[in-house]
Parts: C-alpha cells; sequence; structure tokens
C-alpha cells in the first residue's frame, strides 16, 4: 500500500515517486486537500443508515488487492466473517508492494517483497485461521495501471466459479487501488456479486468530495458489523504488516500511521455494490436453460406461483384484447394470461425457453426476441421479471416502447423480485421506481412486500 496525496510543493506524481507518508504528504497541515480525520466519518454515519451486507450468502469469494495489506485495511473483519460463514476465501494480491520506500535499491526492493508476502501470510493465518489461500501476481507497485490488461486476463481465470468478488474501489485515489477495481470489474464472472471496498477514500476524501470526479456511491453501500472478536481479529492482523507501520530502512515516516489507522478501528466495515454496467448477456440465460429445463422452477416453486397469483388477481379487467408478454420464459405465466385475453403474443431472448413455452401455452404466439424490440399494440403488457435485467439505455427505450405500444386506458402489469440478482444493473425497486416516473401511467395497484413488489399502470 502507498499513500497518495496532493501538497503545495509536490505533485502526486511527485509524491508517489518519493513514497511520501500520508502525514508527510499533508505538508504539515498546509496541504491544498487536508485529511479526513475520523471525526467526519463518525459524523456522516450517525447520520446515516446502511443496510447490512449477508455475510452467509456467499460460497466461493475471491477478495483482490493491489498490495499486502490493503485487503486486511478495508476487508480483514468482512473475510473473517465470511470464513466463520463457510464461504471458501482466497486472497489474490497485484503486487508485493516492493516499492513502498522508492529509494530502495532493487536487492532491498526484493527483499521488502518477500517481507511483505510473509506479513499477508501471518495476517491471513490469524483471520482465516490458515484456510485462506493467497495467490500473488508479481505486478510490479507503483505501475498496475501499465499492466492492467494483463491483470484482467489473468483474473479472468482465478475468478471462475466465484458467487463474489471483493475488490478494491475504483473510484479510490491511489491509481494502483483504482487499477485492480477496474481490472476485477471486468474480469468477474457474470454470476458473482461483486463488492468493492475504500482504503484511501476515508484518508483523502470527504463523504461528499466536490474536488474529486468520482462520488461515493453512498446508494449502493452496506455495513459488515464487527463485533469485538472480529474487530480484534482484525487489528491483530494489521499489526503483522511491521514494515507498514514503523519507519523505513532510511527513516521514512511509517507508510501506515497513526492518523490513518483511525479508520480502520471501527466496529463496521463498508463495502459498494458493484452492479454490471451493461444488460445481462442472453448467453448468460441461455447457459440456464442448457442445465436445466425450468432454471427458476416457475412451475413448481411457491415464490413463482404466489407472485403469478398476486399479478393475475391484480388486473383491473376480467379480459383483454391482446396481451403482450416479454421475457416469457418456459411459459407459465403466458398459459395463464390465455385465459384472460383473445389474443396473447409472447417473446424470449433464448430459443430453448421460445420451444418450450409454446408446449405451455399453445394458444398464444411465442417468438425469439428481445427488448427493447418493438411491442406490438395491445391493451395489456406484463413485465415480469425482466425490467432489473436492463441497462439505463434499454430501459429508457423499454419504456418509450411500452407508453407507445399501450393503447389509451391499456393496463401495465410489473413485478419484479426485490434482492438484487448478481447479473443485473438494478434491483427491482429502482426498475420499479423508473416506470412509475412515467408521467403517461397512472398507477391503480400497487402490492410490496420482502420478496417482491408489484403495480399496475393505466395509460392516461
Amino acid at each position: 500500500m502507498r499513500p497518495i496525496g496532493e501538497g503545495e510543493a509536490d505533485s502526486r506524481e511527485a509524491a508517489v515517486e518519493r513514497g511520501a507518508s500520508s502525514r508527510e504528504m499533508t505538508g504539515g497541515g498546509d496541504a491544498a486537500r487536508p485529511l479526513t480525520g475520523e471525526h467526519e466519518w463518525v459524523e456522516f454515519f450517525a447520520a446515516r443508515e446502511l443496510p447490512e451486507f449477508d455475510v452467509a450468502a456467499p460460497r466461493r469469494v475471491v477478495v483482490l488487492a493491489a498490495h499486502p495489506d490493503d485487503e486486511t485495511l478495508g476487508v480483514g473483519g468482512t473475510v473473517q466473517a465470511l470464513h466463520a460463514a463457510g464461504a471458501e476465501v482466497t486472497v489474490v494480491v497485484a503486487s508485493d508492494g516492493e516499492a513502498a520506500f522508492p529509494a530502495l535499491g532493487p536487492e532491498a526492493r526484493a527483499e521488502l517483497a518477500v517481507r511483505r508476502r510473509e506479513e499477508l501470510a501471518a495476517a491471513m493465518e490469524i483471520l482465516g485461521s490458515g484456510k485462506v489461500e493467497v495467490v500473488f501476481l508479481g505486478l510490479p507497485d507503483s505501475a498496475i495501471a501499465e499492466h492492467e490488461e494483463e491483470l484482467r486476463e489473468r483474473l479472468v481465470w482465478l475468478l471462475q466459479g466465484a458467487d463474489c468478488v471483493l475488490l478494491p474501489w475504483p473510484g479510490d485515489p491511489h491509481p494502483d487501488h483504482a487499477a485492480v477495481g477496474r481490472a476485477g470489474l471486468a474480469a468477474a464472472p457474470v454470476e458473482a456479486h461483486r463488492w468493492s471496498y475504500p482504503v484511501w477514500m476515508w484518508h483523502w476524501m470527504k463523504p461528499y468530495d466536490a474536488q474529486t470526479a468520482e462520488q461515493p456511491p453512498w446508494d449502493r453501500a452496506v455495513r459488515v458489523p464487527l463485533g469485538e472478536q472480529l474487530q480484534d481479529g482484525k487489528q491483530n492482523a494489521l499489526a503483522a504488516f511491521v514494515s507498514q507501520l514503523v519507519p523505513g530502512p532510511n527513516g521514512e515516516e511509517p507508510i501506515v500511521d497513526p492518523l490513518m489507522l483511525t479508520h480502520f478501528g471501527r466496529s463496521f466495515e463498508v463495502l459498494f455494490r458493484e452492479p454490471p454496467r451493461g444488460s445481462a448477456p442472453v448467453e448468460r440465460f441461455a447457459h440456464l436453460y442448457e442445465q436445466a429445463e425450468d432454471p427458476w422452477n416457475t412451475a413448481d416453486s411457491w415464490y413463482e406461483r404466489r407472485k403469478r397469483s398476486a399479478l393475475l388477481a391484480a388486473l383491473p379487467n376480467e379480459r383483454y384484447q391482446r396481451a403482450v408478454e416479454p421475457a416469457c420464459g418456459v411459459g407459465e405465466l403466458t398459459r395463464e394470461l390465455v385465459a384472460r385475453a383473445d389474443e396473447v403474443f409472447a417473446f424470449d431472448p433464448v430459443p430453448e425457453a421460445v420451444e418450450r413455452a409454446r408446449r405451455a401455452a399453445p394458444g398464444a404466439e411465442v417468438v425469439v426476441d428481445a427488448l427493447p424490440g418493438v411491442l406490438r399494440a395491445a391493451d395489456l403488457i406484463v413485465l415480469s421479471e425482466i425490467l432489473y435485467y436492463l441497462d439505463d439505455d434499454a430501459l429508457a427505450a423499454t419504456l418509450d416502447g411500452v407508453v407507445d405500444a399501450l393503447e389509451p386506458g391499456g393496463d401495465v402489469v410489473a413485478v419484479h423480485w426485490r434482492p438484487w440478482a448478481p447479473e443485473a444493473p438494478r434491483d427491482g425497486d429502482a426498475a420499479h421506481r423508473t416506470l412509475l416516473a412515467r408521467e403517461e401511467l397512472e398507477v391503480l395497484v400497487e402490492h410490496v412486500e420482502d420478496e417482491f413488489v408489484l403495480h399496475v399502470l393505466r395509460r392516461r
């Protein structure tokens, strides 16, 4: 880990080259951007309630770090909690942190790299009882951005099979952290939840930092509570990184000084959800249909059956002239719509799903197509478990199409799972907020419970 800051006499780049400590780069209090004291974060969090991260959900977790000790500073408590909950945890470290003290020669840097690897091994013994695998990639410290594509390619293989990836926040002020965060997001499997953790943000940014282009995404933040045992484990693990906590070999200031450490003694850690920015790929769903006849068990699961019953009961009209159902899947809802409409037109992007829907609902016309394709004119449009899979542009185009296709006085019914699917750019609540913002539609029915949200809206 290397601190990055801005001072009047030193540019950010010069500070990196000299390996200045966080205290040194304040310029004795004369820096253009002063450090953020922990008391400011205490005040910020006192007025903000964050939802809790479910440590019991992930089964295989990969934690990415730019340098040895970043993972302990950022998510040392989370790693312990995940391990205790039964998750398999692997830590992947991009560099050995050998450039922490740039004045060192090649031989001394190599010795420091070995020492930092040993320190990380000792910390992981504390955090995971020796059961946390550590992978060192050995990329050059302070130059990871120059090797970002290589890092991404290597991570693609290392992240296979992970259902949760913890990575440095891509907006972190340290360029090595940001590069690892970007590479991790690009390499993460589509089926994995991605969460980022800040490190230097706490020290060099404000809760809302007008000087910084990348703002902390507080709307996607969660907290991981740390009990006394987890806090003690984290502090003991941090103490293993002696090379970063004491003055350097030539008298340099400690890389992680006491002021910096104050941010990592809290009773909780903060993660930012990092959803995909693009629409969920069709290949992902095609793969699911290759693995199972009915991937979501729509015919038999109580959730699916109850959700369909709620949707059908919420429809204001007993019968419609034409119903349109995008993303129809295997056709369980399509079959029910045939009993409520003179015509039913349904489509899905996966040919295997379309074939099964045709068998399930022989009275409907079912074709291969995907949103935001052209919707046929209808007096009922059904949007079930699809909007949250669309990126911003596709969602906007889809809702434009819905409004254009829906006849005046026609109804649109939307129902979506409220938890966040890993492939989805948003959750069900966010998708419905976007739908409810359309001025052309008025709300007739609203039903919200823990698992799903349902709305019926009428075209004005």
